[in-house]
């Protein structure tokens, strides 16, 4: 205070401040005004120090001002946001990818953050309800600016924000498991492609050490992954001899709760003399009382084993696992793989958390692949900005969870091994079956004929995600 009333009162002070600060002011105003009215820079000249501007001055408004504008200035930050639901069906799954998130987004900041600039986490609930995720993607975009967005688990909620990050141009990273058939200029998707899930998992039941089975109930939720990862696996089981009188599906709406009547008639396709497997697609809590009636028919994995695609280790938190032990999952991460970067993710997770007995599953992992990379691709680029990201994007490559070296492809499509898990009484999983390295994801499955002719390369010349030859 001293300081400010003896730079008032000293009139050469005063002036020289005001010769300083006032003509640089004009010229930014009067520029400014310019710029947004008509989009140009013109050379105006400049004009007196105002009487006004000297009485604010005097009076401290105007050192008031900068101050704040400073402090404005300093507190400037990257918005990144996080489009998960918090509620309704899909929370059992969602929820946990926003705390995943934070903790990325945390630790990246006690870093220094990003450009330097610290990451601002900007969280939506979408609520489990499909055009809400559009309406959220947009607000995102359009309102907060943020520079990406982490989120989505559906492959219908992720279908309803596409034409929404295509037309604002903005960028998705996806983690979950989906069917494919589909590579998009706005969209990095870090989960699995069905080459690198559904049908290595389908082989391993076909096998010997799988339990070699001959006929498949494909049970999913009610919408377009499920119905195309099975129109794959219908296909790819057609290709391998396997007749469609030996393949029974079934379609159940999102949040059923009543598995009784589906579980027989499981039980009874299983008990015409072939062995037979199950294959779910059951997304969200739906999975909790179709498990729970699995035990209560006394459905057993050595008798009638069931994969999983949808169900990690979140999901089997909330259930009596016991009567489940020896059912299977496919993945590209368990918990309880064994290397030094999962232990230090858990390690942090448990502190972030501040609770010993969260867990963590695939889509977390496919989160941290996908920020990680993300993070490197806005260093390399030197901003934030969405196509200069995205060619920085390709080949990124980062040290996965299970120690493998994770790269991101011309397609938007990682490379990542493949583990299959039998589940144990205490919920966790334990390996029985990998692919020997990662294994690149397909946009387009091979075992769809209009599919199969069709590339995804995001780079010149092709630069397309779905096309027959490239554009240039």
């Amino acid at each position: 205070m001293p300081f400010f009333y003896a730079f008032t009162s000293n009139s050469l002070l005063l002036n020289m401040f005001l010769s300083f600060f006032e003509v640089r002011l004009s010229w930014h105003m009067v520029c400014s005004s310019l710029i947004r009215a008509n989009g140009t820079r013109r050379d105006l000249g400049m004009h007196k120090p105002s009487i006004r501007l000297r009485r604010l001055i005097q009076t401290g408004v105007f050192v008031g001002a900068l101050t704040a504008s400073v402090a404005g200035a300093a507190a400037d930050t990257i918005k990144v946001g996080i489009l998960h639901s918090l509620s309704g069906t899909m929370a059992i799954s969602e929820t946990t990818l926003k705390d995943a998130m934070l903790m990325l987004i945390d630790e990246q900041n006690k870093k220094g953050g990003l450009l330097g600039k610290q990451l601002e986490p900007i969280i939506v609930d979408p609520a489990s309800n499909w055009p809400l995720f559009a309406e959220k993607a947009r607000e995102l975009i359009s309102k907060d600016k943020v520079s990406a967005v982490f989120g989505c688990w559906t492959s219908v909620s992720r279908k309803s924000v596409l034409p929404v990050f295509e037309e604002l141009n903005g960028m998705l990273f996806y983690p979950v498991q989906y069917e494919g058939e589909e590579s998009s200029r706005n969209v990095f998707y870090t989960g699995a492609a069905p080459n690198q899930q559904a049908i290595p998992a389908v082989e391993y039941l076909m096998s010997e050490d799988g339990g070699g089975a001959t006929r498949f109930a494909l049970l999913g939720t009610d919408y377009v992954y499920p119905r195309t990862t099975n129109k794959i696996l219908r296909a790819f089981l057609n290709a391998k001899g396997v007749a469609d009188e030996d393949i029974m599906e079934e379609y159940t709406p999102f949040g059923h709760s009543d598995w009784q009547t589906i579980v027989s008639r499981v039980k009874a396709f299983a008990s015409e003399g072939k062995k037979t497997a199950v294959v779910s697609t059951i997304n969200g809590d739906a999975n909790v009382p179709f498990y729970k009636e699995l035990a209560n028919q006394g459905v057993k994995a050595e008798d009638l084993p069931v994969v999983a695609f949808s169900v990690g280790e979140e999901e089997l938190a909330g259930i009596d696992t016991a009567p489940l032990v020896g059912h299977l999952a496919a993945w590209n991460y368990f918990m309880s793989v064994e290397t030094p970067e999962n232990a230090e993710f858990i390690k942090k997770w448990h502190a972030f958390t501040k609770d010993e007995n969260r867990v963590t599953n695939d889509p977390m992992e496919a989160h941290y692949i996908g920020f990680k990379m993300w993070v490197q691709a806005v260093e390399q680029a030197g901003t934030t900005d969405v196509d200069a990201v995205r060619q920085a994007m390709y080949g990124q490559t980062v040290t996965s969870l299970t120690g493998t070296k994770a790269v991101m492809n011309v397609n938007h499509h990682l490379s990542k091994p493949v583990l299959i898990g039998e589940v144990q009484d205490d919920g966790q999983f334990e390996t029985v079956w990998q692919t020997d390295g990662p294994v690149i994801g397909d946009a387009w499955s091979d075992f769809i004929p209009e599919s199969k002719k069709l590339t995804a390369n995001w780079t010149y010349p092709w630069v397309c995600g779905n096309c027959e030859k490239p554009k240039f």
